[in-house]
């Protein structure tokens, strides 16, 4: 099970934004790679303090964290999901350590930089429909890929490492830094050979058809992950990915809370006295519903299993119908003598019964 992020950095949840970068750059020089080489276990805790920051230091993914802790981030919630990559922390974090490592943090894991493509991201508009079943949704993507044809060689200017050292003079002595080479911008090659159409780099913009397997239940703004599929990176880099953000469109008839449903349904005060049958739009499809005589007006009719399924699997939501009875604005002579006649009447008086719920406690109920 994993950890708790706050356990993690070794922070209280009250800390605060400086608290928590100061904890994290504790660990971080602590179990730094370069400190700790070929330790599995430092590495881990490294890539740990990382995750563990990426989602407290930013305001929006620590109120979720705060709210739904982990499931806030599953299926491609949060910045590392689906799995850490330490470049990914080099290029997202190096600057909080300042100098503690010369220039060289962020440099690289190992001694040689591994050069990442950058990400591309997309937007992915769905109906309530498709989300409450899943969907694979296939997109046109222009990515930048390897020109046929480019071949690279090692950097002369840092014999193929990615980052050059400098040995500097001081009053306090000989002082070593190092830095990404500028001649293959870390990457370790340069270009031997361009082809027509290919930028300096040896690449060329290619538009590709990408399947974006979508899973049931996603929320708006809800970003997920295609791996391998961003832009592809110079000699023996490695490609960034695809980031996928969900947009959902309004339903007509539908609106969504979580992973429940409501439905408005007008009635007129013939059916809610006499009763009636009506068909409403589901997710699914067309369902009837039973309109009992005597239906009250702000009766919430619960349909189960008839939402939204949730991202995580647990169960599927509700639709709740909201009965309203419909009061007619104008009448005819005769309509209008009908009711007149009907004031006195005592079928016609306010009868609640203890199963007639407030609005009060029907806003509790929908909230329970």
């Amino acid at each position: 099970m994993k950890e708790d992020y706050y356990k993690t950095l070794g922070v209280s949840k009250s800390a605060n934004a400086g608290e928590i970068k100061k904890a994290y750059r504790k660990m971080a020089i602590q179990y730094h790679p370069d400190k700790n080489p070929d330790d599995k276990a430092a590495e881990e805790k490294f890539k740990e303090a990382a995750e563990a920051y990426e989602v407290l230091s930013n305001p929006n993914k620590k109120a979720k964290y705060d709210q739904f802790g982990h499931q806030a981030f599953q299926n491609g919630g949060a910045g590392f999901s689906g799995g850490m990559n330490m470049d990914d922390i080099f290029s997202q974090f190096g600057d909080i350590f300042g100098s503690a490592f010369g220039g060289g943090f962020g440099g690289g894991f190992g001694g040689q930089r591994v050069v990442r493509g950058s990400n591309l991201r997309v937007r992915v508009n769905l109906t309530l429909e498709e989300i409450s079943k899943g969907v694979d949704k296939k997109i046109k993507v222009k990515r930048k890929v390897k020109a046929p044809g480019a071949t690279f060689k090692r950097c002369a200017t840092c014999n193929g490492n990615g980052q050059v050292t400098r040995v500097t003079n001081t009053i306090l002595g000989r002082m070593q830094s190092s830095s990404i080479c500028e001649s293959c911008r870390g990457s370790g090659q340069t270009l031997d050979n361009r082809p027509k159409g290919a930028d300096i780099h040896g690449l060329m913009i290619n538009e590709e058809t990408v399947n974006i397997p979508i899973p049931a239940g996603v929320v708006d703004e809800m970003q997920l992950k295609v791996s391998g599929k961003g832009n592809e990176a110079p000699g023996n880099g490695i490609n960034g990915d695809l980031l996928v953000v969900i947009y959902e469109i309004p339903h007509e008839k539908l609106q969504r809370e979580g992973d429940n449903l409501h439905y408005e349904l007008y009635v007129s005060m013939p059916d809610a006295i006499l009763g009636t049958g009506k068909e409403i739009n589901t997710v699914t499809g067309k369902v009837r519903i039973k309109i009992n005589p005597g239906m009250q007006s702000g009766k919430i009719l619960r349909l189960r299993g008839k939402g939204i399924p949730n991202i995580n699997g647990y169960a599927t939501g509700d639709l709740l119908v909201h009965v309203n009875v419909w009061t007619p604005k104008t009448l005819n002579k005769k309509q209008k003598q009908f009711f007149e006649s009907m004031k006195d009447d005592e079928h016609f008086d306010p009868k609640p019964e203890s199963s007639d719920k407030s609005f009060f406690d029907r806003v509790k109920d929908m909230f329970s």
